[in-house]
């Protein structure tokens, strides 16, 4: 027998396109084929995976199920399937022949197919700010009309806009917008001092502008870590990863220690709870996706029940990996089985024709296949390309 798509292929589709599903027997004869999948039934899944992380209940595949296949020609069957869920999903096609029920399958696994949200497919430019460089939140939204309207961007993302360390464990002047102390608050700083209008009350009024203008919005949640003398720290000091000696640890990359931060412990599974609810709060406030900074520093199974809980109420939400200074195969886990939608690539890291001819085909192929990854021009990690004079 043969099947269409092939065993082991993985599929990038986009919510409201029709997979088909073609079976082929070597011989026409008698008998049933059925399309044995996942599809259509991601809230089973979800489900199952909420269970597991929260109750330690085992996954018992309720989500399987099978669908039946028509026959188009002699021997030939077919399903044309209306992708409507955003996920990723598996299934194989299979035959029974008359008077049996034991399936006779094609060789090969199953394949997969992922679904990302139909807003997704085209014109997904980003403008990345960092509200403290504008002034304020509102500052940002004044000049919406240039970036959105004449720049052209689709999505606006802002750097974390969380509350930072201000006198204690302080990196630089006035602190990195990666070491949040309050997961639930916005950084005062970066709001105009309003007596109708609290400092959420303004960055909410942001995410208003941006949707007026038919965008999107991300917020950057450094979800692996906190700064000193955050709130969880100070309540939850059992949530955080100890060196041997009992310090916190601090995590890194590329041989740098990022000696504001302190570490989250993801084995716990009062932590995997809140910060689900956390990304939740933030979807109840408006924002449509996240930056997942250093997400290839938290557990597969860990992000499998984040973007579990959160699809529950927003299933449309987008998860970008920040993967940099992580391996491959980790980035495609994220993407291909716990359900993130997009990554970074690492063309700003490219300045050669000879660099982007060597880096861009295998990018490209990654893209087509597990998900987007993003081409970011300059992170906040690099020098910026003004830096480099006014031909830039």
């Amino acid at each position: 027998m043969k099947q269409i798509p092939d065993p082991s292929e993985f599929l990038l589709k986009w919510k409201g396109d029709v997979l088909t599903v073609t079976l082929v027997l070597d011989t026409p004869r008698k008998g049933r084929a059925a399309f044995r999948t996942n599809l259509g039934r991601a809230q089973v899944r979800r489900h199952e995976i909420i269970a597991e992380t929260e109750r330690g209940e085992v996954p018992l595949a309720r989500a399987w199920i099978d669908i039946a296949m028509n026959e188009v020609a002699p021997g030939v069957y077919r399903v044309d399937f209306p992708l409507n869920e955003v996920g990723v999903f598996s299934g194989k096609p299979c035959f029974f022949p008359e008077g049996s029920t034991v399936p006779e399958w094609p060789e090969g696994q199953n394949f997969h197919v992922k679904v990302e949200p139909d807003d997704l497919r085209k014109n997904c430019s980003i403008y990345t700010v960092f509200p403290r460089q504008f002034g304020s939140f509102r500052e940002v939204a004044r000049r919406l009309p240039l970036i959105m309207d004449r720049m052209g961007f689709k999505i606006i993302q802002t750097l974390p806009p969380f509350p930072v360390p201000t006198t204690y464990a302080v990196m630089g002047e006035y602190g990195s917008a990666f070491a949040a102390t309050d997961f639930y608050s916005v950084d005062p700083a970066m709001a105009e001092f309003d007596e109708f209008a609290t400092p959420l009350d303004q960055f909410r009024e942001l995410i208003d502008c941006v949707h007026a203008r038919r965008g999107l919005f991300f917020v950057d949640l450094p979800a692996n870590h906190t700064g000193w003398a955050s709130t969880l720290q100070t309540h939850h000091p059992d949530w955080f990863t100890r060196e041997a000696d009992g310090r916190f640890h601090s995590p890194g990359a590329w041989g740098v220690k990022w000696a504001d931060l302190v570490e989250l412990d993801y084995s716990k599974a009062e932590l995997r709870a809140y910060m689900a609810d956390v990304f939740l709060f933030w979807c109840r406030n408006g924002v449509d996706g996240f930056r997942c900074d250093a997400g290839y520093m938290i557990p597969a199974d860990t992000w499998k029940y984040i973007v579990a809980r959160v699809r529950e109420e927003y299933p449309d939400t987008v998860f970008m990996l920040e993967g940099l200074g992580g391996e491959l195969s980790v980035t495609d886990e994220l993407l291909a089985d716990s359900n993130l939608d997009w990554a970074y690539s690492e063309i700003f890291q490219t300045y050669d024709r000879g660099q982007f001819e060597w880096y861009l085909p295998g990018a490209i192929a990654r893209s087509e296949k597990y998900g987007t990854l993003v081409h970011f021009a300059e992170t906040h990690d690099n020098a910026r390309l003004a830096k480099g004079g006014k031909t830039y």
